[in-house]
This record gives C-alpha cells, structure tokens and sequence, in this order.
C-alpha cells in the first residue's frame, strides 16, 4: 500500500526566493519612511516642528500623537501575522499625508503616493493568500 502525503490548505507555501526577498524590500522603503517620520515626531525635531506648525498648519500638540500613531502602524505592518492590517493603516495613513502635501499645493505629494503603492507592493509579492483575494496574474 503506498503512502500519498496530501498537502496541508492551511499552511502558507513559502513564495519564490525573489518574490520573497524582493517583497520584504518593498515593504522596508514604506516602514523605514514612517519609522523616520516618527523619530522626527516623537523628538520633536525643531526643523520638523517648524514644517509641521508654519507649512503644514497642525498644530505642535498633535506631534506627539501622530508619532505614536505612525510607530504602530509601521510596526503592525513589519510583524507578517498583522502585515495586512498594517497595511491598511499605512496605506490611510499615506492617504493623509498626500491630503496635506495636496492642500497646500506642495509638489512633494507624490512621495506619500509612492510609498503607499509600495506599501501594498511587499505584502503581494510575500503573502500568496493576497495574491489570491486581489487576483490577477500569476507571478
């Protein structure tokens, strides 16, 4: 009687070395950014303060509580169990960024746009069950 190994549905299969190592580069760029961000916030850096009170108009009290804020979406975006989570929060959390470049016409918009593009870049090419939810090719 042969022995026939079945494959276990609830065990995630390693993806492709590149889409591996290739995914947690993408996911690094955005988490780097808000994990720098938040330094800047937290330390209440005063060429940062000075940015965030007479260009963006917010006022100095909300540094503290943003900083916090972005430090934990960066890190629920880094552990891979809460990655998509962190994803959706980093993603609304780049959203409001681009708000604020766009309400004052500052041309830097396009970073907070890029980086959450990449932001869902990481986990698609990481995780094979988001692959799936968004369809779409087979990479």
């Amino acid at each position: 009687m042969s022995s026939k190994t079945f494959p276990d549905i609830h065990v995630q299969s390693q993806p492709t070395t590149w889409k591996y190592r290739t995914g947690w580069a993408l996911t690094l760029l955005p988490a780097v950014a808000l994990l720098l961000s938040a330094l800047l916030k937290l330390t209440h850096a005063a060429v940062f303060v000075d940015q965030w009170v007479n260009k963006f108009g917010f006022p100095e009290s909300a540094l503290t509580g943003v900083g916090l804020l972005e430090l934990s979406c960066a890190v629920l975006y880094l552990i891979p169990r809460t990655a998509i989570y962190g994803g959706i929060l980093v993603a609304a959390f780049f959203g409001g960024a681009t708000v604020a470049h766009v309400r004052i016409g500052d041309p830097g918009f396009i970073t907070p746009v890029m980086l959450g593009v990449l932001a869902w870049g990481g986990p698609y090419l990481r995780d094979e069950r988001l692959r799936a939810l968004l369809g779409g090719r087979t990479l």
